[in-house]
């Protein structure tokens, strides 16, 4: 290095230094040391070395929080662990239930939680390569979100390095869970300033946050007042973490991330509760919203053991506050058309502002509840809304029904297609009887026939599929498989290479799998676990059809009673006689055969079953830990049970094999103890002989 420049370097390393600790101080520790006219003198000092020595302008500087070239388009990131959702409860009774599940898993009379503060925000994933801030994106649908880097740079709470800690090396890779929201403060200052500049308001703090974050223009973001507070660890590469996510907390706050002071270990069921009712009482004193608090098993090898539920974990849970409620006017009922045909009851209401949003719409579920509740058209009522859920009419206020209340009229026409509306004995909703010819359901089953965890048939979105049925090109899921590049580059937005890539994407769905298809077909209150425990009991499509045509009451005997129909189908966990009375009647209809032959033929396919009794696996049971490559567990507990073994959820010296991907924790130094061996995704593959 020249002798001239030495200086130069040595300064901007310490103004770095220097105002990132102020950063620190001002915004996570709320104690600076220094005032803002002083900071800012150090602030343009470093500016103007790195503008003469453009050389020394890093990642980690705090002059590059202000926000860069604005940007086209987010990338998609893919989460290296998926960011879960939370199962939520809502009483002191779910709260026990949550804790005997935990204790009864883990065989613990008694569990230590950490109890934090559920804030009201949006979801990020922070990414460190060897302790420089190197991406952050948002959730989405938990595997998938997208690249706000530039974005989440410009929030000053967030550390562009991590400052050193005693005793621990910085983590080659270190990905950070947190919530960025908007203090209410800083909301009611944007939303003065919006009204002085005579522009629209913001409904709320987190609708506000959001769209702060989703700025393309960095520039836009670091003019609001985001702040952060981080919650946990996803993926890690060489960092040795703690028993304990108490200690992980602790760590974080010693890397300089900015964790809620409101955080507490807490003792079983009662200590939950108690935490709960505190800060409930607590909650308007904030000065930012949380909808609720959520608890975390604090040991972290018994989160391994407990593992995850569809995509929940079941070693946390979020305890919601009650729903905020207000009174409106009904001003009319309509009636919208579900993808199963249902006229679903919408209440059109006199605006009203509750659970921190504008609510004009509320759902009344179906004609049962409508009836149930005797909502009508006149009535004031009272709206529930709790967090993102959608408004619902919780009641009717009878003492202010006006002489003039009219009650709804079930439309004997399909308002969308004219056709008759038929209601079945026992339903709870009429239904539209003319099926995917009518243009609602037809949209809604291929809008959920193409989602991701269905056939995951990338870029046919909602308008593309409207555009779609709009011109009469697809009247059913199997002209999907007929589509080609020079009908839909004739579309709106739709250039040559988009088309070939739909096209691609569409050939690429059909090597599927069984429990993909089912869940794709749309037969009623069949969702994603269900269809995988049906095609894991039958099989076969052929199996399960023919279990749906040996229902008893085929046979006109008054002996047979509810708990005896579908004895084959209720077999299989979780379906009871109302799904299975939807397989049967779903099976029974010539139409649904028809077009399930007519996909088959178009080439939807999926590996035949293999069965226990002769599978390479038979009579070995296998536990499965870590992050796998291109897999998913619950893929690879399907290829398992496929080869006849058994997925249990602990080590024991009964087990035979241990899968282990990435950051296996405790189960592999069980499994080395123990003797049991240990195998990754290729010795499984070696071992049924893929």
């Amino acid at each position: 290095m020249a002798a001239d420049m030495t200086a130069p370097v040595q300064r901007a390393a310490e103004l770095r230094r220097v105002l990132e600790q102020h950063n620190h101080r001002y915004y996570v520790l709320d104690d600076p040391s220094i005032p803002d006219a002083e900071y800012d003198l150090l602030f343009r000092e470093l500016q103007a070395l790195e503008e003469q020595h453009p050389e020394l302008r890093t990642p980690d500087s705090p002059t590059q929080r202000v926000g860069g070239a604005a940007l086209k388009e987010f990338a998609p990131v893919l989460h290296r662990l998926p960011m879960q959702s939370l199962n939520n409860c809502f009483s002191e009774e779910e709260l026990d239930e949550f804790d005997r599940r935990v204790r009864e898993g883990l065989g613990l009379e008694a569990v230590t939680y950490v109890a934090e503060p559920k804030l009201d925000g949006l979801a990020v994933s922070l990414s460190y390569e060897n302790g420089v801030f190197v991406q952050g994106a948002t959730r989405g649908d938990g595997e998938t979100g997208e690249d706000i880097t530039a974005n989440l740079r410009t929030i000053r709470a967030l550390p562009l390095a991590l400052h050193p800690a005693q005793g621990q090396a910085k983590p080659r890779l270190l990905e950070v869970r947190g919530e960025v929201y908007l203090p209410r403060a800083g909301f009611d200052r944007m939303n003065a300033e919006a009204a002085a500049r005579g522009d629209k308001l913001y409904v709320n703090p987190r609708n506000a946050a959001a769209g702060s974050l989703r700025q393309l223009d960095p520039k836009m973001t670091a003019a609001r007042p985001l702040a952060l507070y981080v919650y946990g660890v996803g993926f890690q590469q060489g960092w040795t973490a703690p028993r304990t996510h108490a200690q992980v907390l602790q760590q974080l706050r010693a890397w300089g991330f900015p964790v809620s002071p409101l955080i507490e270990v807490v003792q079983g069921a009662a200590g939950c509760l108690d935490y709960y009712q505190r800060m409930q009482a607590r909650r308007t004193s904030l000065g930012f919203d949380i909808d609720g608090v959520v608890y975390k098993l604090d040991d972290l090898a018994g989160r391994e053991e407990l593992g995850s539920v569809s995509r929940a974990p079941r070693w946390a849970i979020a305890h919601k506050f009650p729903a905020e409620e207000a009174l409106t006017v009904v001003e009319n009922i309509e009636f919208q058309i579900s993808r199963t045909g249902a006229l679903n009851p919408v209440a059109r209401l006199r605006p009203v502002f509750v659970g921190g949003a504008n609510v004009s719409n509320a759902t009344l579920h179906n004609l049962d509840e409508v009836e149930r509740k005797d909502v009508r058209i006149g009535d004031t009522v009272i709206v529930r809304r709790a967090g993102d859920v959608i408004p619902e009419v919780k009641g009717v206020i009878l003492e202010r029904r006006p002489e003039d209340a009219r009650k709804p009229v079930v439309p004997s026409h399909c308002p969308v297609c004219g056709a008759q509306v038929e209601r079945a004995e026992g339903d709870v909703n009429a239904r539209c009887s003319n099926g995917m010819s009518c243009p609602a359901q037809l949209q809604g089953a291929l809008q959920h026939f193409v989602s991701r965890r269905a056939m995951d048939i990338e870029g046919l979105g909602e308008k593309l599929l409207a555009q779609l049925i709009e011109r009469g090109l697809v009247h059913s899921p199997v002209d999907i498989f007929q589509l080609t590049a020079e009908q839909l580059a004739g579309l709106e937005r739709m250039g040559e290479k988009s088309a070939e890539n739909v096209v691609a994407a569409i050939g690429k769905s059909k090597d599927s799998r069984f429990e993909r298809f089912l869940y794709a077909l749309g037969i009623p209150d069949v969702g994603e676990s269900t269809a995988r425990d049906l095609a894991r009991h039958f099989g076969t499509l052929e199996a399960l059809i023919e279990a749906t045509q040996r229902d008893p009451l085929t046979e006109t005997s008054e002996a047979i009673k509810p708990k005896d129909r579908y004895p084959e189908l209720r077999k299989v966990p979780d379906v009871g006689p109302i799904v299975a009375a939807h397989l049967c009647h779903f099976f029974a209809e010539p139409r649904n055969r028809e077009v399930i032959t007519a996909l088959l033929k178009a080439g939807i396919r999926w590996p035949p079953p293999k069965t226990s009794a002769g599978g390479v696996l038979s009579g070995k049971t296998l536990v499965i830990t870590g992050t796998l490559p291109r897999l998913s567990r619950e893929e690879a507990g399907a290829l398992i049970e496929a080869h006849g073994g058994k997925v249990s959820g602990s080590i024991s010296a009964k087990t035979d094999y241990l899968l282990a991907g990435e950051s296996a924790g405790s189960k592999l130094a069980k499994a080395e103890k123990l003797g049991v061996a240990v195998i990754d995704l290729a010795g499984l593959r070696a071992l049924i002989g893929e």
